[in-house]
């Protein structure tokens, strides 16, 4: 299943080596891939981090405001985080993320017959039901020997077959077959790396030496370049290199960790696998401190600007709070507010609604003083209308003689509903009283249009 899902990349380096010709230099163009691949996304957690780092002089006032309280400065710098649209463990992610692409390559190394070209496992088993083995059988009748484990015998094997003197007969088997050669500046990158060569070479013959030394040293630069690339990510990121508080964080905690962590770990892995997998991280780390210094430059540009506008609105907020405050001071001095600068926003808007509604009230009053003048009606007439206390009980066009004067009724009901316009239900001069079921009937009954005398006469 593995080498299902680590076929393409194989196939990918197989391409690769065809194109320049050289295993060393697929391999790290092979790295480089993988870095424009990642780069969208490392891209924004690069922004992400560089906007942690300017984050430090507001940490520092949290550390300070509260000093002994490590859960409450905890919370605080997290929220800080999430209201600047930082992460702190962006640069440990992207870190991690190139992981599995490795694991890739490392089956396509591991296994460079059948991941990288392609040819049967079938031809490569042991003779079986389902499986001819040939590709083991004409291994074993050339003499194939390897003193190299089980792991990487297929690197033997590709190396055997390469041999000009056997390669013909392979390629009989398969058309995939292809004569790679691990030389690389001198180096064999089929072969794993000794970390103690020193007591197994003879330093009199170079050839000898020299080989040793070069693979040693390739996880000693691997994991030199990483401490180099991971201290660059490190510089943008003060979670990590905080004191007090700061230094106590999770996210902090988390970044010293991966910082020790990953050195290390490039360091056993070069020396326990193929040396193409240490050039290979060679190639990523040098990769990742010039992406560094390009995204650097970059966004160090645009952060700058972006800090500079949140300066400017800063100031003009802290200018318009300064104007208000003046005013209001001025008001004060003046004798023409009483407002209390405690009060809060929710009473301040019900006064503000209040104040308003009070002027829409007298601009209605004025306005219903102004009909009633011009249609010659004082304030104390009572309308037909009137029942008790209630202004409109018979409705706001009550004429109450309608029937006895029908010519006139429709000016006069006209003039009542003009002079109610405006006017409050309740008549306040008018004690409030209980109204007879009688009056009620009266009322209503002559509001519909109707008398008991016509209802008699009707029947």
């Amino acid at each position: 299943m593995l080498e299902v899902v680590s076929r393409p990349f194989g196939m990918l380096l197989m391409w690769l080596y065809e194109l320049v010709g050289g295993y060393g230099w697929a391999i790290i163009l092979f790295a480089l891939v993988v870095k424009l691949i990642l780069l969208p996304f490392q891209m924004k957690s690069k922004v992400s981090m560089m906007r942690v780092s300017r984050l430090t002089p507001k940490m520092k006032e949290l550390e300070k405001r509260h000093e002994g309280n490590p859960r409450k400065y905890q919370e605080e710098v997290a929220k800080l985080y999430r209201e600047e649209g930082a992460s702190p463990m962006g640069g440990c992610l992207w870190t991690i993320i190139p992981l599995p692409f490795m694991l890739a390559l490392y089956q396509a190394i591991r296994f460079p017959i059948t991941v990288m070209m392609g040819v049967p496992r079938a031809l490569m088993s042991a003779p079986k039901e389902g499986a001819s083995g040939a590709v083991v059988q004409l291994l074993e009748r050339l003499g194939f020997e390897s003193s190299v484990s089980n792991a990487y015998i297929q690197i033997s094997q590709s190396q055997f077959i390469a041999d000009p003197a056997h390669f013909d007969q392979f390629t009989a088997l398969s058309d995939n077959f292809v004569a790679l050669n691990y030389n690389f500046l001198g180096l064999n990158l089929g072969e794993v790396p000794e970390w103690n060569f020193f007591t197994k070479v003879d330093w009199s013959v170079t050839e000898s030496w020299f080989p040793a030394l070069g693979l040693f040293l390739i996880p000693i630069v691997s994991a030199a370049l990483t401490v180099l690339s991971t201290k660059l990510s490190q510089a943008m990121n003060p979670a990590s290199g905080a004191t007090g508080n700061a230094a106590k964080t999770p996210q902090a905690q988390q970044m010293k960790s991966m910082m020790l962590f990953m050195p290390l770990m490039s360091l056993y892995i070069c020396f326990i696998m193929p040396a193409a997998l240490g050039v290979y991280w060679i190639a990523s780390s040098v990769f990742s401190i010039i992406q560094e210094f390009i995204l650097n430059k970059t966004y160090k540009k645009r952060l700058d600007a972006e800090d500079a506008e949140r300066r400017e609105r800063d100031r003009e907020r802290q200018a318009e709070i300064e104007r208000r405050h003046q005013e209001t001071e001025r008001l004060k001095a003046e004798g023409k507010t009483d407002r209390n600068g405690s009060t809060s926003k929710k009473k301040l808007q019900a006064q503000q609604k209040a104040e308003h509604d009070a002027i829409k009230a007298a601009a209605a009053r004025e306005e219903r003083q102004r009909r009633r003048e011009h249609l010659g009606i004082g304030e104390e007439d009572v309308p037909e209308a009137q029942v008790g206390s209630r202004r409109y009980a018979r409705g706001r066009a009550f004429v109450d003689d309608r029937f006895e004067n029908p010519d006139e009724a429709e000016e006069k009901s006209a003039k009542a509903a003009a002079e109610s316009e405006f006017g409050e239900a309740i008549d306040e001069r008018v004690e409030l009283e209980v109204v007879s079921a009688e009056a009620e009937d009266e009322a209503y009954g002559e509001f519909d249009g109707f008398s008991d005398s016509e209802e008699f006469e009707d029947e």
